[in-house]
């Protein structure tokens, strides 16, 4: 079983949408925040569920679709480390 840990580049990229969301709803930016976290819990039983981030196509960077959003990490020594989580109209640039 692997450990699963946001970056604080991660952290801060979800509490952008947080804040993005929180706008319009206080409710719905926290249930996205933890439904956010539970979407990567998956990762500590199967990390490489995944696909390979076609822009790096390194198959130790993968990502995980969250509604409109890509959730990107790496796996090194069995521990994740998400790395950033950008809307899935972007455009990753390493």
């Amino acid at each position: 079983m692997s450990t699963v840990i946001w970056t604080q580049a991660a952290l801060d990229d979800l509490a952008g949408i947080r804040d993005f969301i929180a706008r319009d709803s206080v409710y719905y930016a926290e249930k996205f925040v933890d439904d956010a976290f539970k979407a990567t819990e998956q990762l500590e039983v199967f990390p490489e569920t995944g696909r390979v981030i076609p822009e790096r196509n390194d198959s130790g960077f993968r990502e995980i679709i969250f509604g409109s959003y890509r959730i990107m990490y790496t796996i090194i020594d069995g521990i994740v480390y998400v790395i950033t989580m950008i809307h899935g109209m972007r455009i990753y640039h390493p």
